[in-house]
């Protein structure tokens, strides 16, 4: 069950970023942009959830890097972005 909850949150992320970058390239305002990035990230985020407890449950690291740091930098990647766009790109 909890594998579902992984693949449902990744794909509603995806789909979240998809129309977020959708609406900003036909003419929206830039906050869509930094939404849609964040969702993005958030949606890479989950998907390295659902490799780390599904796919290779074993493997502790990849490229000598903890799964944990790396679902951590990516969710920090993608609210430091939303955090950039609300902070300084504010019209």
């Amino acid at each position: 069950m909890a594998e579902a909850v992984y693949i449902l949150c990744a794909v509603t992320c995806l789909a979240c970023g998809g129309l977020l970058v959708r609406a900003y390239r036909a003419g929206g305002p830039r906050f869509l942009l930094w939404g849609g990035i964040c969702f993005l990230a958030l949606a890479a985020n989950n998907v390295i959830l659902f490799v780390d407890k599904v796919v290779l449950p074993d493997v502790d690291a990849v490229l000598g890097i903890q799964f944990p740091v790396w679902r951590a930098a990516t969710a920090l990647l993608g609210l430091l972005v939303l955090l950039y766009g609300l902070i300084w790109d504010a019209e």
